[in-house]
C-alpha cells in the first residue's frame, strides 16, 4: 500500500492502494471542487457538474440538497417543513382550472346514471363550455374511485375526462392508477402524454422515472428524476436522493458489464511504481545477481529478466516483467525461488486486477515459504480491496507471527488503520516502521500525512521539514509536503514545492518520471488563480509522459467540466472508466460519466432548463481570485 494523501475517501470505502494518491482521493478532492472554490456547479450524488462560468448554483452533499452560503439550520428548518407538506400531497391532483361550484362526486363510487356518457362519438356533439364541465365531473368522480382504491372505474372516468379535455392532471391521475396496479408500462405511457401537454410537469416526471426504474431502465429514470430536480429548483429531497440512487444504478449495470468484456492489462506505469516502491527496495534474491549466470530458455534466466526488467519502470518494461515471471513459473526448475517466483506472478496478476488468480499465487507462495512475509502483506492489500477487512488482518497477524521485526509489516498495517480512519493506530504504526528502519521514506512521509489527518498541523509540518533534511533529494517528499500545503491553501509555496518534485523527477528518472507533481500543480493553478490554459498544459503533459494515468484522465476531465466543455469531458470521464482495474474505480468513473451524460441529455431534451439552471448563481459572487 503506498501513501495515502488527500481527503478521506467518500465514494469508495476501500480506495486502491497502488498509487501514492489513491484515485478515490483524487476523485473525492474534485467532486468537493464545488464548495471549496465556489464554481458554479450542479451536482448529482456529489458529482460536481459545471454549468456555467460564474457565481455558485445548488450542490449535494451527503444526501441532502442543501444552498451554498445559506444558514444551514434556517435551510434545515424550511426542508423539514417542505418535506412535511410534500409527504402530504395526495397522487392525484384537482385541474387548477376547476371553479369552486363544480359538481362534487358523492362518497361512495358513483353510478354509471349520475354522470355524463361520452365517448370519442358523443363528444364531437357537445358545445366547449359543455365539454369542460363533463370533464371535471368525471375528473371528480375518478378522485373519488382512486380514494376508494376502485382503480378499474377510476381508470375509466380519467379516460372519459381526456375525451372531454386532454388535459395532463388527467393523464397523470389516470398514470396514478396504474402505478397502483404495477402497470409499468400504461404508467409510461401515460405520463409520456402529460409530459406531452406540459414538459415541465414535475409530478408526471417523477412518476414516469418511477416506473421506469420499476422496468429497470435506469439511464430513462435518472433523465427525468434530474430533470424533475432541475425544474423543481432542487426543493424535493425524494427525487434528489432518486438521482443519487440511480446514477448507482447505471454506473453498477455498465461497470459490470465493462469488467466482463475487460482485457486485463497493467495499469499505469506510475500506479505500477508507486505500489512495488510501497515495499522497501531489496537486493535481487540470491542466485539472480549476476545477470549473465542464467540463460533466457530456463526458468532462473526469466526470473533474472522480470528482475531486471522491473527496475526500468515503464509500461513496456513492466510487461516484460509479467510474462518472464508467467514463463518462469511455466518453465520451472526454480529451486529455492520458487516462492518468490509465485509472489512476484501474483503480484502483477494483482496489479491486472486478475485477483482470483492472484490469491492463489500468493496463497502458494506461503504454502511453498511461510517466512516470505511479503506474501502475507500482499494478500492482506487484495482482502481490503474486497472489502475484508477481518482477512486482512488476519494476513498482518499470520506475517508478525513469522518475523515481528519486519517494517513492512508495520507500514502497511498502518495503511490499513489509515483507510478505516484508525488514525492513533495508524501514527503507532507508522513510528514502529521507522523505529525499526528509518531508511525507509514513505514511513516518514505517511506519518506526517496521518498527524495532519489528526489535527496536528505543527506536528505535520514539523516531520514534513525533518523529512527535507534527511532525504533532500527525494521528489516524493516535496510532492506530499506541497499537497499539504496546497489543502492550507498555501498557494505558492505548494507550487514551489510542486515544481521541485518535478525538476527532482526529471533528474532522477527521465524515463518513467512520477506525474503526480504536475496534476497536483495542476490542481493548485486551478485552485489559486482558475488558470485553466495552464492546468490542462501540465495534464496533458503528464498524459503525454503516462498515457495510462487515470489520475490525470480524471483530472483534465473535471478542469474540461469546470469550463463547460461537457462534451469533451465526457470522453475523458469515459476514458478513466476504461483505464480502471476494479469494479469499484469503474463505477467511481462511470458515475461521473453518467452525470455529465445526463447533463447533456437534459439540456438537449429541455433546453430551457439551460439557462434556469445558470440563473441559480443565487448572488454569491465569483471564485475568488
Amino acid at each position: 500500500m503506498a501513501p495515502n494523501v488527500g481527503p478521506t475517501p467518500q465514494l469508495q470505502p476501500f480506495p486502491v492502494f497502488a498509487s501514492s494518491t489513491p484515485p478515490s482521493s483524487v476523485w473525492d478532492r474534485i467532486s468537493t471542487w464545488a464548495s471549496e472554490n465556489k464554481a458554479v456547479v450542479y451536482t448529482i450524488a456529489g458529482v460536481a457538474i459545471v454549468v456555467s462560468g460564474a457565481g455558485v448554483a445548488y450542490y449535494l452533499t451527503d444526501s441532502k440538497v442543501t444552498t451554498a452560503g445559506r444558514d444551514s439550520k434556517k435551510s434545515s428548518s424550511k426542508k423539514d417543513r417542505r418535506k412535511k407538506k410534500e409527504e402530504k400531497k395526495p397522487d392525484i391532483e384537482k385541474s387548477p382550472t376547476e371553479s369552486t361550484d363544480t359538481p362534487k362526486a358523492s362518497a361512495t363510487d358513483p353510478s354509471d346514471d349520475e354522470l355524463p356518457q361520452v365517448d370519442e362519438h358523443t363528444v364531437t356533439r357537445l358545445s366547449a363550455q359543455e365539454r369542460k364541465e363533463y370533464a371535471a365531473r368525471l375528473k371528480a368522480a375518478g378522485n373519488t374511485a382512486y380514494g376508494s382504491q376502485n382503480y378499474p372505474l377510476a381508470i375509466d372516468l380519467y379516460g372519459k375526462a381526456i375525451i372531454c379535455k386532454p388535459d395532463p392532471i388527467f393523464y397523470s391521475n389516470r398514470a396514478a392508477c396504474y402505478n397502483a396496479l404495477a402497470d409499468w408500462n400504461k404508467v409510461i405511457e401515460d405520463t409520456t402524454a402529460a409530459i406531452a401537454l406540459d414538459n415541465e410537469y414535475v409530478k408526471a416526471l417523477n412518476r414516469r422515472a418511477n416506473a421506469y426504474e420499476k422496468l429497470e431502465q435506469y439511464s430513462e429514470a435518472l433523465l427525468d428524476f434530474t430533470a424533475s430536480c432541475i425544474i423543481d429548483s432542487f426543493r424535493n429531497d425524494a427525487s434528489a436522493q432518486a438521482v443519487e440512487r440511480l446514477l448507482k444504478k447505471v454506473a453498477e449495470a455498465k461497470g459490470k458489464a465493462i469488467l466482463a468484456n475487460k482485457a486485463k492489462r497493467l495499469p499505469s506505469p506510475t500506479f505500477v511504481t508507486n505500489y512495488l516502491q510501497s515495499f522497501r527496495a531489496r537486493p535481487p534474491p540470491a542466485g539472480l545477481e549476476d545477470s549473465a549466470q542464467h540463460s533466457d530458455d530456463t526458468g532462473m534466466g526469466q526470473l533474472q529478466l522480470g528482475w531486471t526488467s522491473m527496475g526500468k519502470k515503464t509500461a513496456t518494461s513492466y510487461e516484460e516483467a509479467a510474462a518472464a515471471f508467467d514463463k518462469a513459473l511455466e518453465l520451472g526448475d526454480l529451486g529455492d525461488l520458487e516462492a518468490w517466483a509465485y509472489n512476484m506472478r501474483g503480484t502483477f496478476r494483482y496489479l491486472r486486477g486478475e485477483n482470483i488468480t492472484a490469491l492463489e499465487d500468493l496463497m502458494t507462495s506461503i504454502q511453498l515459504q511461510p517466512s516470505l512475509t511479503q506474501s502475507y502483506i500482499k494478500r492482506a492489500s487484495m482482502h481490503l480491496e474486497l472489502a475484508n477487512k477481518e482477512g486482512a488482518s488476519e494476513d498482518f497477524e499470520q506475517a508478525m507471527a513469522q518475523n515481528a521485526s519486519d517494517p513492512d509489516i508495520y507500514y502497511h498495517r498502518a495503511q490499513l488503520h489509515f483507510i478505516l480512519g484508525e488514525f492513533s493506530e495508524a501514527a503507532r504504526d507508522y513510528q514502529t516502521s521507522i523505529e525499526l528502519d528509518k531508511d525507509f521514506i514513505f514511513s516518514h512521509i505517511q506519518l506526517g500525512v496521518t498527524q495532519y489527518k489528526m489535527g496536528s498541523i505543527a506536528s505535520s509540518m514539523a516531520t514534513f521539514r525533518r523529512c527535507i533534511k534527511n532525504f533532500p533529494g527525494v521528489p516524493d517528499v516535496y510532492n506530499y509536503y506541497g499537497e499539504l500545503l496546497l489543502d492550507q491553501q498555501k498557494y505558492q509555496e505548494a507550487i514551489e514545492k510542486f515544481d521541485m518534485a518535478v525538476d527532482m523527477e526529471k533528474s532522477n528518472k527521465p524515463v518513467g518520471m512520477n506525474v503526480l507533481p504536475l496534476i497536483n500543480k495542476a490542481l493548485a493553478l486551478f485552485q489559486w488563480k482558475q488558470d485553466f490554459a495552464e492546468a490542462e498544459k501540465l495534464c496533458q503533459k503528464a498524459l503525454i509522459i503516462d498515457p495510462e494515468c487515470d489520475i490525470a484522465v480524471a483530472t483534465m476531465a473535471q478542469l474540461l467540466l469546470q469550463q463547460g466543455k461537457v462534451t469533451e469531458a465526457l470522453t475523458y470521464f469515459e476514458r478513466a472508466a476504461e483505464l480502471s482495474r476494479t469494479e469499484g474505480e469503474i463505477v467511481n468513473a462511470l458515475s461521473y460519466a453518467e452525470a455529465t451524460r445526463t447533463q447533456l441529455e437534459v439540456q438537449e431534451k429541455y433546453p430551457q432548463l439551460a439557462s434556469r439552471l445558470q440563473g441559480m448563481s443565487g448572488g454569491l459572487g465569483q471564485p475568488p481570485a
